[in-house]
């Protein structure tokens, strides 16, 4: 998991004053007063003690008044000292895990399952959940298909062994024949299957098409799509879930347009999540690397295909979130779609 700058430790009674804070104002959404600590804590101290110990995290930066004569709420850098530090370890929501398997259990095709598995985050964390195709630069292209859907339309299908599926339609200036389809079957198969998805580049393409003499002109436009996919395959692709679920939070009210507009830049959405390559990382506030995320929290989990890097999966949510509950969850789904991209791939 992602760490800030090392911290220097805070004093025992701090931390937990500090730990308190943050699972108050997550429940409530409202500043915390040393009252509400002290029915919160049971500690036996007084409540001018809790109210310097809060001034000095104040002045430490793990907490700020948002008014005068209000209680304290986490700053950034106390809701990273709560996550690196503070935050108890739990196990997965046992209502969520449960929803997360029955939704992903009968869906096999990889595309389909990872876009399911953001509709599921989405759902049970009320936040925007992003996750990105897996993109293997060792991939290879198990299978090339193609069905005719009219007198001159095809539909062209590029199946790699990532587990990556990309169809296009292809449209001929003459009516595709059963011949045309069965050189395009016999080329593709002799050509391309087993070769790298990224060795399939435009100039090898023309020059097999260039091969097929009189039937050149009248194929090429499927070659031409199948180009297209092959590019397609190789490159980065993020999914976006539930965008709307950040409108919900108040957090956002003042820079909402801003948000949503950065959410439809998927290159910089996908350069955002893929940050970091390893493990579960949090990012909080201005730990994002773009103006537009500098309130809010991501959370991102890497998941395994066959034992390599498949791809991210998480969430963006307001800085004011549950990590204690939705980061288990979040591992949980990320072990069990590793699981099913494995399986359907081994089939």
């Amino acid at each position: 998991m992602r760490r800030g700058a090392d911290a220097t430790a805070l004093s025992e009674r701090k931390e937990k004053i500090l730990a308190c804070v943050v699972e108050l104002y997550v429940e409530s959404g409202e500043p915390v007063g040393s009252k509400a600590l002290l029915v919160r804590m049971q500690m036996s101290v007084s409540s001018a003690t809790v109210r310097n110990e809060m001034a000095e995290l104040d002045d430490l930066g793990y907490l700020e008044q948002p008014h005068t004569s209000a209680g304290r709420i986490p700053t950034n850098k106390g809701y990273r000292y709560y996550v690196d530090r503070l935050m108890p370890k739990r196990s997965p929501d046992e209502t969520a895990a449960r929803l997360m398997r029955q939704s992903l259990s009968h869906e096999g095709d990889p595309e389909k399952l990872i876009a399911r598995a953001g509709e599921v985050l989405a759902a049970i964390t009320n936040c925007a959940a992003v996750a990105t195709m897996p993109v293997d630069a060792g991939a290879v292209i198990k299978r090339i298909e193609i069905v005719p859907i009219g007198i001159r339309t095809a539909m062209v299908v590029l199946m790699t062994s990532a587990g990556i599926v990309k169809t296009g339609v292809c449209r001929t200036d003459t009516a595709i024949t059963g011949e045309m389809l069965d050189i395009f079957r016999k080329v593709c198969e002799y050509s391309f299957t087993g070769l790298p998805v990224s060795d399939m580049g435009t100039v090898m393409i023309q020059t097999l098409v260039a091969s097929l003499g009189e039937n050149a002109l009248a194929m090429s436009p499927m070659f031409a799509v199948l180009s297209d996919l092959a590019g397609q395959a190789v490159q980065a692709e993020i999914r976006l879930q539930g965008g709307q679920n950040l409108l919900h939070h108040r957090e956002f009210s003042s820079n909402a347009y801003d948000m949503l507009q950065f959410l439809d830049q998927s290159d910089k959405l996908e350069r955002a999540v893929s940050a970091d390559k390893k493990g579960l990382t949090v990012h909080i506030g201005n730990e994002n690397i773009y103006r537009q995320l500098e309130n809010t929290s991501m959370i991102i989990a890497r998941y395994n295909i066959k034992d390599k890097d498949g791809g991210a999966i998480g969430i963006i949510g307001p800085t004011r979130l549950d990590y204690s509950r939705l980061i288990p969850s979040i591992e949980y789904l990320t072990e069990l779609l590793g699981g099913l991209l494995t399986e359907s791939l081994n089939e």
